[in-house]
């Protein structure tokens, strides 16, 4: 068999969003030699076995890699997005990064691209096709694969499914060819969201779609993300509203009670307390159409589904021949278990804000290549754990906060966010003008409630 030997600066494990995002920095920033390794035909990761009718469900504006705009600022004229800030598809995605490594990448003579190569640990890679062995000699090795994404195509479902049930993944949803009797969507993350507003938005009536929802979960107003100075009220109003609700909370209930009616936090039944929080994210408008569908089963998670009947965790409810099953029960992220960003000569990208994994791992490579000791790039990289129950919202926001406050204090920090176009919101702050009285209130009521909100933060851990 054979086998070849190469030396670089940084091997890169996992061409998906934060491999590649990571790469990038280091490509516009440095004159590092970089070496990419992925299982996949072409770079993207989970988008390249994502469902058809997939979309971000953040704006396209600050997603993707630093140097090269997925967006150009447009913004969505129809459709339940209309007004926001447009959501890429999942086929734009990966056009996206396939000509970033194409068109950027590839032509720096600085980076080397393996894909549809197997990962087999200690700098070591092996070919899936022709079986070559690839040993590597890097200065430092970054685990881009970590967070690791799961999607309905290649996931298992963890309850059993009796032989002739109409049982399919998310991604064979619109291959469908004959008219059902009806619609079961099991889960009710993002994908089971996705899933219901498709069947909606292609005329199924909404009686005929029912609805499994192990957990009702927390949203994210998607009005709240927009990056656009015109947004400045919404975005950073919102931000204002988020410390003097946490500020003012008295509990953990009368927080939660508080984000709700300042219109950070959604939920489908305004009579049903969320227990899960994932950081979905929706407009209003999608909202308005989640809620025509009646037909919400809460009995906890799906134990078995059999022809006639299926089994939840609080008992059964019939089902049928007719009816198609959909598995929207995969986990975005299967791996929330944080560690430490920098070890030694491996870097392992994770989350240093909150819903933002490739800005994430775009400002960790910027703090790799200007700091010098790990202890000062770890205590500037807090991870910002992924949230899995409600109240991990107030796990999260420690962190977050408390990286906020320590990048802030950084000159060349501070700088890097106001450019980079992932950030978006540090340069929206940054260039508002002192005379703007209306939103120089918005920026004094968050510095006002910053301070408080942790402090409250802190308390309210002790509760849960």
């Amino acid at each position: 068999m054979k086998q070849t030997h190469l030396k670089t600066d940084y091997l890169v494990v996992g061409s998906g969003a934060m491999g590649m995002a990571f790469a990038d920095v280091l490509v516009s920033e440095s004159d590092a030699d970089i070496i990419i390794v992925d299982s996949c035909a072409r770079p993207g990761g989970h988008w390249n076995n994502a469902y058809s009718f997939v979309t971000l469900h953040q704006p396209s504006a600050f997603y993707g890699v630093s140097s090269r705009e997925l967006s150009n600022g447009k913004f969505d004229q129809f459709g339940l997005n209309k007004g926001l800030g447009s959501l890429a598809t999942g086929a734009e995605i990966i056009a996206y990064f396939d000509a970033v490594m194409k068109e950027q990448f590839l032509p720096s003579k600085r980076v080397r691209y393996f894909p549809m190569c197997t990962y087999l640990g200690d700098g070591v890679f092996k070919n899936s096709l022709t079986g070559e062995v690839f040993e590597v000699m890097a200065g430092k090795t970054v685990d881009a694969t970590y967070l690791k994404t799961s999607v309905p195509s290649t996931h298992t479902p963890n309850f059993d499914i009796a032989e002739d049930v109409s049982f399919m993944s998310l991604n064979d949803l619109p291959k469908i060819n004959r008219r059902p009797e009806g619609y079961v969507i099991i889960g009710g993350g993002k994908t089971g969201i996705d899933a219901v507003l498709w069947l909606l938005g292609i005329g199924v009536d909404p009686d005929a779609i029912h609805w499994i929802m192990p957990r009702d979960g927390w949203m994210l107003d998607r009005k709240n993300t927009q990056a656009d100075i015109s947004f400045f009220n919404d975005t950073l109003g919102a931000q204002a509203l988020q410390f003097e609700a946490i500020a003012s909370a008295h509990s953990v209930d009368d927080l939660f009670d508080r984000l709700e009616a300042s219109g950070v936090l959604l939920r489908l039944d305004t009579k049903v307390k969320p227990k899960m929080f994932h950081g979905a994210t929706v407009s209003q408008a999608e909202l308005v159409k989640m809620r025509l569908v009646k037909n919400v089963v809460r009995m906890g998670r799906v134990k078995s589904i059999g022809l006639n009947e299926i089994g939840l965790d609080g008992g059964a409810i019939p089902t049928g021949p007719g009816l198609v099953h959909v598995d929207c029960s995969a986990s975005a992220i299967t791996n929330l278990e944080p560690t430490a960003i920098f070890q030694g000569d491996m870097i392992i990208p994770q989350t240093v804000r909150s819903y933002q994994p490739v800005f994430s791992a775009a400002l960790i490579a910027h703090i790799e290549l200007v700091k010098k000791t790990e202890r000062e790039k770890n205590a500037l990289c807090s991870v910002v754990p992924l949230p899995n129950h409600d109240t991990d919202w107030i796990r999260l926001m420690i962190p977050f906060m408390m990286n906020q406050y320590n990048w802030s204090r950084d000159n060349d920090i501070r700088d890097w966010l106001t450019q980079n176009r992932l950030d978006g919101f540090s340069g929206m702050v940054r260039g508002v003008s002192p005379d703007d009285i209306e939103k120089q209130v918005i920026l004094d009521r968050m510095k006002a409630a910053s301070l408080p909100a942790m402090a409250k933060l802190t308390q309210l851990v002790g509760q849960i």
